[in-house]
């Protein structure tokens, strides 16, 4: 079988069902020191009483007095399930240095089969939004962090995700990682792929469905009132899923206000972003840098 968890790499195990010995035949290589470092699972409950897990990987030893740089990542759509694995640049770029990082398991995603994806889509999808804010707060009531140490992101739908977050509670977080991301919710069905996705986001061509669309959409939500924390927006102009012209626009429109704004376009890569593991490698570099030194 194979095995693998937050501080274990991929491993090749051998053995026979009923007998106790089991034979470690490869194992990946290790990219980070997990000496010292726990994973724990906790629940917060959302705005409407659904209780969402979430992973934390952190030092074992760290006192929980909330000043903990910690990393809240998230998707939340498509039957996406973010599970347990040996995430390498998280693991050297963030925890290495004392941070905490968290993987959370909203609604929208695929974790807990198909009842849980659809519990979001359409008309419902506040719910995945408001399951990612119930975890920041869960993670500040148990005093693992507090808001100007707790740092997002996430990428594509995840990037709508942390556009959202962005607009809606700007008063949670310290700092943003948007990565290639759905801002514009007006028009993302002209652009790209976009088209495909309506059956996750709705029409925004049909008054009804942009009636709710528009109410989370980022790029239409913004508040030239507002005080927002630093955000940092990376795409690729090579991007052939989600059109860069979503991140770009989002800055420029920041940038005309006044707003703490970091943007980053790569020439190359496509949806991923990067080409070859030096170019992936410096996009993951930038923003663990950009977290850390805003968070702590």
């Amino acid at each position: 079988m194979t095995v693998t968890d937050f501080l274990t790499p991929t491993s090749l195990l051998s053995g026979r069902v009923g007998e106790r010995k089991i034979v470690l035949l490869k194992r990946q290589a290790a990219y980070f020191k997990s000496e010292g470092l726990v994973v724990e699972q906790y629940e917060a409950t959302s705005k409407d009483g659904t209780k969402v897990p979430y992973f934390i990987v952190l030092q074992k030893d760290r006192a929980r007095d909330g000043t903990i740089p910690t990393l809240l990542y998230g998707y939340g759509g498509f039957e996406v399930s973010q599970t347990p694995g040996y995430y390498a640049g998280a693991g050297a770029g963030w925890l290495e240095r004392g941070g905490a990082f968290v993987m959370a398991n909203i609604r929208g995603g695929g974790e807990f089969g198909p009842r849980w994806h659809q519990a979001a889509l359409k008309a419902n999808r506040q719910r995945a939004y408001d399951d990612f804010i119930a975890i920041g707060e869960d993670l500040i009531t148990r005093k693992i962090t507090s808001t100007p140490h707790l740092g997002i992101q996430g990428g594509s739908n995840g990037g709508l995700l942390m556009g959202v977050m962005y607009t809606q509670r700007p008063d949670l977080w310290g700092a943003v990682l948007c990565e290639v991301p759905l801002l514009d919710m007006k028009r993302y069905s002209k652009l790209l792929a976009g088209a495909s996705w309506m059956g996750e986001y709705g029409n925004p061509d049909v008054a009804a469905e942009w009636a709710y669309i528009s109410k989370y959409s980022p790029y239409q939500n913004i508040d030239a009132s507002k005080t927002y924390p630093p955000i940092l927006f990376t795409t690729s102009t090579r991007d052939d899923r989600v059109h860069p012209g979503d991140a770009r626009k989002m800055a420029a429109k920041l940038i005309d206000l006044g707003k703490n704004v970091t943007y980053y376009e790569n020439i190359e890569g496509g949806h991923g972003g990067s080409t070859n593991n030096q170019q992936a490698a410096f996009m993951d570099a930038i923003g663990y840098v950009f977290l850390w030194e805003r968070l702590k």
